[in-house]
């Protein structure tokens, strides 16, 4: 589940790139930033209180080399106000709301195996009449689940797991007895 902090940033540069039709820079520019966060040995650079906040930012602007002003002044208010363990959370909810705006949901699809193209086209049609929107999936593989699929649409989730529907005859035979 999202956090309500990156949701906020979200919506402030949502607005942002809508007024100045520049989401595909600004998708470029956090997904540049969350890479670099992702790095634990940055990252604890990044956070460790003896480094001045001005050094921090030199070191992350030398990245972004030719970002947009205002991903530097988002960096720079991220590095003061300590939140930089946000950005890989903020640029995945911002391609979110990108994939939104164009009518596209984006679903996290789990099988107990890899499905091939024809498997893979079938589950998308079938989300899409469920949504009612455009998918783009995310697949992924887990055994755990026996067979069947398990979707996420946001919140939401959609369970068609064996998994789930031995779990749910085991607790109504238990109601049985």
């Amino acid at each position: 589940m999202a956090s309500s902090a990156a949701k906020r940033y979200v919506q402030a540069l949502t607005e942002i790139a809508q007024e100045s039709n520049t989401f595909d820079a600004w998708q470029r520019d956090l997904d540049t930033l969350a890479a670099v966060v992702s790095d634990p040995q940055v990252l604890s650079y990044l956070e460790n209180p003896s480094v001045q906040d001005a050094r921090k930012l030199e070191a992350v602007n030398t990245v972004m080399g030719d970002a947009q002003p205002e991903a530097h002044n988002l960096l720079r208010m991220m590095i003061e106000r300590r939140r930089l363990r946000l950005l890989p959370e903020i640029a995945s909810l911002f391609e979110e709301e990108v994939l939104a705006s164009k009518g596209i949901v984006r679903v996290d699809v789990t099988t107990a195996d890899a499905l091939d193209d024809a498997g893979e086209q079938l589950v998308r049609e079938r989300l899409k009449g469920i949504v009612g929107k455009e998918v783009e999936l995310r697949l992924h593989t887990d055994a755990n689940i026996i067979g069947g699929i398990v979707a996420r649409i946001g919140d939401q989730v959609i369970d068609g797991s064996v998994q789930n529907q031995l779990r749910r005859l085991r607790a109504s035979l238990n109601a049985v007895q």
